[in-house]
């Protein structure tokens, strides 16, 4: 056969072939050990030797051109392959990425971080203190005698760490007033908010562990008028100003006068907020403050009972269950 059209067919060949496998079959066909140009090497023995120096020229070229147009397809064949490969593996993330939503804070550090905002604006300062603490800070401290219902198993959490002294989970935020009092002279002017424990069953109005927030003013003659002017600003910063307050006489061993401060409702009624009253002299002198030449007052609330108020929701416990169908909407 004419060499030239010999290299016309194996180049036609190697274009033609689909992949790697039939490229290596039309390689073995025209260049292995009985390929067709191969072959012609055998004829080159029955020329002159002049012409079978110029015909192995061309033979050697034509062989280098198959083997280069080889070569180069198998570079592209390879890339395909690759491509294909790749497709094929290729993960579909799109469904999860759309399913990939921000987080957002919990109902109770919203409301816990705007009531901070607010205390903040009024000129206080946020205290925060251990939630473990001994008998002298959660009730000794506070003017609560050994026989207080409230130093019973029955509403306190006891940790039980042997002697020299009575620990317990702290049942209110109330130590922290102590704490800032030992620690910093007056004027004092604070907002403690944390975690609490006490041993209530849980309802849709109650929880065994739940947040407070509690103020602390101690200055210069300080009275009952100031307290209700800062319960006033706060609920109307907090609430809005259609929301009007009022005290009523109650009992608290660590003030005197003790009161409850309501709050009222679109419907005419009033709704309890929490306690309140002017630092009992006692408590001072506990802390090393002269009751004579200083005076406070103090008041309390639960963040929990707050966010469900806001938000208008029917039981406290979905603060707490987590359900994230629920947590999404707020």
């Amino acid at each position: 056969m004419d060499l030239d059209t010999l290299l016309q067919e194996a180049t036609d060949a190697v274009a033609a072939a689909p992949d790697l496998e039939s490229l290596a079959v039309v390689e073995r066909g025209f260049l292995g050990k009985k390929g067709s140009l191969t072959a012609q090497k055998k004829l080159l023995g029955s020329l002159e030797p002049d012409a079978r120096k110029a015909a192995g020229q061309a033979l050697n070229d034509a062989m280098a051109t198959v083997a280069q147009t080889a070569t180069e397809r198998r570079t592209t064949l390879a890339a395909s392959a690759e491509a294909e490969q790749l497709a094929g593996e290729r993960l579909d993330l799109t469904e999860t990425m759309d399913e990939l939503q921000r987080g957002r804070a919990h109902l109770v550090t919203q409301a816990r971080d705007r009531l901070e905002d607010v205390f903040v604006g009024m000129g206080f300062t946020v205290a925060e203190g251990p939630e473990v603490e001994s008998a002298w800070y959660n009730f000794e401290a506070l003017n609560i005698p050994e026989w207080h219902p409230a130093r019973g198993s029955f509403d306190t959490i006891f940790v039980e760490l042997g002697e020299p002294e009575q620990v317990m989970l702290r049942s209110h935020t109330s130590p922290v007033q102590i704490r800032t009092m030992e620690n910093q002279k007056p004027p004092i002017y604070i907002v403690a908010p944390g975690r609490t424990f006490r041993t209530d069953t849980a309802d849709a109005t109650h929880l065994p562990a739940f947040n407070q927030i509690e103020g602390l003013v101690v200055d210069r003659n300080i009275s009952l008028g100031d307290l209700a002017g800062t319960i006033e600003s706060f609920v109307h910063a907090f609430f809005g100003g259609e929301v009007e307050t009022r005290l009523r006489p109650s009992y608290f061993p660590f003030t005197e006068p003790s009161a409850e401060f309501d709050i009222s409702t679109p419907d005419g009624g009033w709704l309890e907020l929490g306690g309140c009253g002017v630092v009992n002299p006692n408590v001072l002198a506990n802390c090393g403050i002269d009751p004579e030449e200083w005076q406070g007052f103090a008041f309390g609330f639960g963040i929990d009972r707050l966010a469900v108020m806001r938000y208008q929701l029917d039981d406290i416990r979905e603060l707490v269950n987590n359900d994230v169908r629920f947590l999404r909407q707020f």
